[in-house]
């Protein structure tokens, strides 16, 4: 890939937005790389769970202010509509992958970096990283790619319009308490941390880890009846499962499941 790059260990995939001199910024390829990538994920059964991390001591600081912005001040109608078109289907190719993926978030988390740190599934940060949905800096709306319909379901309504009105910088520990981070880790300790993370949830029942992740983003739009009805068939068919019948035998053994995806 352009400006990425993958590695497959133990059920985990890994991709590394790896462009550190300019901090992991993105390019018009790169976003269009890794909505391929995202969406390939759909059919992909070696890979249980992804990690979303950048090279050196940054996430990821947004569109490249050369190779994107500066364009962008020169282009058509269309042609802004098909750019917000296409950065918005790679959270979209993010939120329908099966895989659950952990964002492992150090430095500069900013822009659309701050949204692929949000569009993710769990986030570990740092004491030092810096989150910040900074479109207002640039004359942008805090509308982007998801912004306001996932991150109030994150930080909260109050909290996230403050960070979209505002585009301040979310530090570390604040990020944490405001439940934007799972957890803060160490610099030094974050991509072993990640990798474990990732690697429990690789090793559990990808077959309901897939539904799961389903039922949280369909059941945004369903009201509570229907949502709990919607639940009652996604279980039922999790139940259909092989992992739920090793699950049960392994019980009745008295030895941990050993989960294979079917």
């Amino acid at each position: 890939m352009t400006g990425a790059r993958t590695q497959l260990d133990a059920k985990v995939l890994t991709v590394t937005l790896d462009r550190p001199a300019r901090k992991n910024a993105l390019t018009f390829e790169l976003y269009r790389e890794l909505t391929d990538l995202f969406t390939s994920l759909q059919t992909d059964a070696s890979a249980k769970a992804v990690v979303l991390t950048g090279a050196g001591t940054d996430f990821c600081s947004g569109g490249d202010v050369h190779e994107i912005i500066g364009p962008l001040t020169r282009s058509s109608p269309q042609q802004l509509l098909e750019f917000t078109q296409m950065t918005g289907d790679l959270v979209k190719a993010m939120r329908s992958c099966p895989q659950p993926v952990v964002a492992a978030v150090d430095g500069i988390c900013a822009g659309a970096g701050a949204i692929l740190a949000m569009a993710s599934d769990l986030r570990l940060g740092t004491e030092r990283s810096r989150v910040a949905f900074l479109f207002v800096r640039v004359g942008l709306a805090g509308c982007d790619m998801g912004a306001c319909t996932m991150l109030p379901r994150i930080v909260g309504l109050g909290r996230a319009s403050e960070l979209l009105y505002t585009g301040r910088v979310l530090p570390g520990a604040e990020a944490r308490d405001w439940g934007f981070y799972n957890e803060l880790c160490s610099p030094e300790a974050l991509a072993g941390r990640a990798a474990e993370l990732a690697g429990t949830i690789a090793q559990g029942p990808s077959v309901a880890h897939a539904m799961t992740k389903k039922m949280l983003r369909d059941e945004w739009v369903l009201p509570l009846d229907e949502a709990i009805d919607a639940e009652a068939r996604a279980q039922a068919t999790c139940m259909e499962s092989n992992d739920f019948r090793r699950a049960y035998e392994a019980f009745v053994a008295k030895r941990p499941p050993q989960f294979e995806g079917d």
